[in-house]
């Protein structure tokens, strides 16, 4: 069968050609599934006839075959003279997308798909071939440019409405046997238009292919050897290019893993052409900024895949012009991040030969200091970085060099740690100059300044400030020692020689005399306290009973308004608990909710053995105090009660500080003078 002009479907007999035309609907599956567009896959057979591509599994036996191509052909004949009888929109004719969009008739979609269901119950390929065909004839609008660059990321998929995307999604839901195959399809037939003039826009099947790749993003990143190998059949074609790396791509805007991927299988590999590199950046950078929480990326980028990003980043002259460099260059420390992982200290050694081999002295400014820069990250996180260092140091004399004297300047910046481990590589590095230096001519100029930098450092390790604070701790340690064992020799503090040379020299005299002003002047201040308190107490009463009267009057209303509206929100959220913790389960991983689980039982602990006690002692506490209040205001509390019982509170509570106090001041003198 072909597609024939206004629509209809004709068979195509054997001796003959198909009639001529243009335009015509484009019924998604063929008869016998094992047939393929035009356009092959690599490996496929030359011309137009059946070959072993994407389908193959889905061939039929001969009289199955038969049987479903007579249906087919009813079919087709029946829908193409329904398309042609209704006189339907012809390709190009509506301004834009949106508009196609809003003319789509989705219930005479609905009918086409429930007829080849019923046509054809065993072959869900069909159905998502018809669904594609149908979508990509009816919506004829203005092309775009292959990538879609200037629209957003789920461009055109995104203007498709509510009720058209249940459709498709659950046709997606019933052919989910076939949705590999299908994607194949939707991208060889796209790539078949491509070289049509001038050719049918292609929205019907990138909206089928961003449908599949919502759900099933693994799909993409099934068989990205194959898709490779069609990018380089292809590479003097930048158009369809572009068309399989948008397709491919789809799947990073689900999935940060399956991007990154995409990205790796497929466009770093074409990142020196001139024409793929723009788009390439251009989604790394966009499915970086999509996928802010890089942590479900990490693993996906190894030494192998981070090195030839660092040197398309740092080094000049290379295949990316000078604005791509840059801005490959601004994602670079994410994309360092990525490669490191989750747990740089057990990786970084594994990075840092390749940072090594690249420090040479004629490399870049930029990226030297970028190398060394990430070689002190190596040292000072992974301690294995120093053992892989020493293996690889007489290779690399003068990247060595470079790196000793970035680790001298930053010397001040260095940890203790760092600081122990880097004094046993720098002493072995020159017991190592040395034998190297007793070999002969070689590299002496190298050797001489790893050399010269060793020296420097180890005299940096044996030098350093004067340690105040340890002498400080070393001298305080000694005098208690040298006191206790003073008080021990001589059987009390009094006839110590310690309390004699405090007498001799007048301290023990002073600080008697200083102790008495002290406790002088703070009886003095507690009877000032005595005389003054009560009447500052009843004069800040009489002030303050009307304002805290009113102020007590306006918070029982403010509590009584907060109240009813906490009701009523509580209501409401009563009516929709049950909703939010029904897409709270489906959004939120399980792991998070047996945290959350977890924390609300910590929560009822700590409230049943802490928090209820605690109140319930605070009540006690408040409930013995009033009963007390009661019986020294003889039942009935007054102002002027509450004020005698306050200043009975604080007269004890002084009186106590100073029995205390005095009591202290008797037990010392009594130590000091051996009473």
């Amino acid at each position: 069968m072909a597609a024939a002009g206004g629509g209809r479907w004709e068979v195509v007999r054997r001796g003959r050609r198909p009639a001529g035309g243009s335009g015509g609907r484009r019924a998604a599956g063929e008869a016998n599934a094992g047939r393929v567009p035009a356009l092959a896959p690599p490996g496929g057979t030359a011309g137009g006839g059946p070959e072993p591509g994407p389908e193959k599994a889905a061939k039929r036996p001969g009289r199955e075959a038969a049987a479903e191509q007579a249906a087919r052909r009813q079919h087709g004949g029946r829908s193409g003279r329904k398309a042609a009888a209704d006189g339907g929109p012809k390709p190009g004719r509506f301004r834009s997308l949106e508009e196609a969009l809003r003319a789509l008739d989705v219930a005479d979609l609905q009918k086409e798909l429930d007829k080849s269901q019923s046509m054809f119950p065993e072959n869900p390929s069909v159905w998502v071939k018809d669904l594609a065909g149908y979508l990509n004839y009816k919506l004829q609008a203005p092309k775009s440019d292959p990538a879609l660059s200037q629209h957003a990321h789920d461009y055109p998929y995104c203007l498709v409405n509510k009720e058209l995307r249940n459709i498709i999604k659950s046709l997606l839901g019933k052919s989910s046997s076939v949705l590999e195959l299908f994607f194949d399809h939707c991208i060889y037939t796209m790539l078949q238009e491509l070289d049509k003039t001038p050719g049918e826009s292609l929205h019907g099947y990138r909206i089928c292919i961003q449908a599949v790749l919502l759900d099933r993003p693994k799909i993409a990143t099934a068989n990205l050897g194959k898709y490779l190998e069609l990018l380089r059949s292809h590479q003097n074609r930048p158009a369809k290019c572009l068309t399989i790396l948008w397709a491919l791509g789809q799947a990073g805007f689900t999935d940060l893993a399956e991007g990154l991927r995409v990205w790796l299988g497929v466009m770093l590999p074409v990142l020196g052409i001139k024409a793929l590199s723009p788009y390439a950046v251009a989604y790394l950078d966009r499915l970086l900024m999509m996928h802010p929480n890089l942590t479900k990326g990490f693993g996906m980028i190894g030494p192998k895949d981070f090195f030839p990003l660092l040197d398309f980043a740092f080094m000049p002259n290379n295949s990316l012009s000078p604005s791509l460099q840059e801005q490959l260059r601004r994602l670079y420390p994410r994309l360092k991040v990525l490669a490191l992982g989750a747990r740089p200290e057990a990786t970084l050694h594994t990075y840092f030969p390749s940072f090594l081999s690249r420090a040479t002295p004629s490399c870049p400014p930029a990226m030297r200091k970028e190398l060394l820069a990430s070689m002190s990250q190596c040292l000072s996180v992974d301690p294995l970085s120093f053992s892989v260092w020493r293996q690889l140091y007489t290779k690399h004399l003068s990247q060595s060099s470079l790196l000793l004297n970035h680790l001298l300047e930053s010397w001040d910046n260095g940890s203790r740690k760092v600081r122990q481990s880097l004094q046993e590589t720098v002493r072995s590095f020159k017991v190592t100059n040395e034998e190297l230096a007793a070999r002969g001519p070689g590299s002496e100029q190298d050797v001489a300044a790893c050399d010269a930098a060793c020296k420097v450092l180890l005299q940096k390790m044996k030098g350093g400030g004067f340690p105040w604070s340890r002498l400080l701790l070393i001298g305080l340690v000694f005098a208690i020692g040298f006191l206790l064992h003073d008080v021990r020799t001589h059987g009390s503090l009094q006839a110590s020689t310690s309390a004699r040379v405090l007498r001799s020299s007048g301290i023990l005299s002073a600080s008697q005399q200083a102790w008495h002003k002290a406790s002088h002047y703070s009886l003095e201040g507690y009877r000032w306290l005595e005389s003054t308190l009560p009447a500052c107490c009843s004069r800040g009463a009489a002030v303050l009973q009307p304002a805290l009267q009113l102020l007590w009057a306006k918070t029982a209303e403010l509590a009584l308004r907060v109240s009813e509206l906490c009701s009523s929100h509580l209501s409401w959220a009563r009516d929709h608990l049950p909703w939010l913790l029904e897409w709270l389960q489906s959004r939120v991983p399980e792991a998070v909710l047996h945290f959350a689980e977890c924390v609300r039982e910590l929560l009822l602990f700590l409230l049943q053995s802490c928090l209820l006690p605690l109140l319930e002692h605070g009540a006690a506490a408040l409930q013995r105090g009033w009963e007390h209040c009661l019986d020294a205001c003889h039942g009935e509390v007054s102002w002027d009660c509450l004020r005698a019982q306050l200043t009975s509170l604080t007269y004890s509570s002084w009186a106590y500080l100073q029995n205390t106090t005095l009591a202290v001041t008797n037990w010392a003198s009594a130590m000091i003078s051996g009473h």
